[in-house]
């Protein structure tokens, strides 16, 4: 798993840019080698997480996902480490790892979804008797 915080990552040239004096710079988040060889993106998603509300805990069977906050802070627990994620943070969460992300913050989270999977099943199991994240989360 990593986390990545964008305030802590440099601008670049893009790649298609003059590097001396590029019209656009960008911020690199994640490169295909931190994705699962030959995966294939499943979804690029954009969440809304209203106040107080969290998802329910689950898995994908061979899915990696990027989770990207954009506005908001979460509390995001991935097997059995807990992360706080703000606006400008990004995660990965690799296949098969237990998740759960919960808004305690006092706005709505907006963040942006991406899922990478091997075979292009990406099948989604509920966690729903989970002990730790009903414990820690509620």
């Amino acid at each position: 798993m990593q986390k990545k915080s964008y305030a802590k990552i440099p601008f670049l040239p893009a790649s298609h840019e003059n590097k001396t004096y590029p019209g656009v710079l960008k911020k690199i988040l994640f490169t295909h080698k931190d994705f699962l060889e030959n995966g294939h993106v499943r979804m690029i998603n954009w969440a809304f997480l209203p106040i107080g509300s969290s998802f329910t805990a689950h898995y994908h069977e061979d899915m990696e996902e990027v989770f990207i906050i954009t506005t908001g802070k979460v509390k995001l627990c991935v097997e059995n480490k807990q992360f706080i994620l703000k606006s400008g943070d990004s995660i990965l969460i690799p296949a098969k790892s237990v998740h759960q992300m919960i808004n305690f913050g006092q706005k709505d989270v907006n963040y942006i979804v991406i899922g990478i999977s091997k075979k292009g099943i990406g099948n989604t199991v509920s966690v729903t008797n989970y002990k730790y994240y009903h414990a820690k989360i509620r």
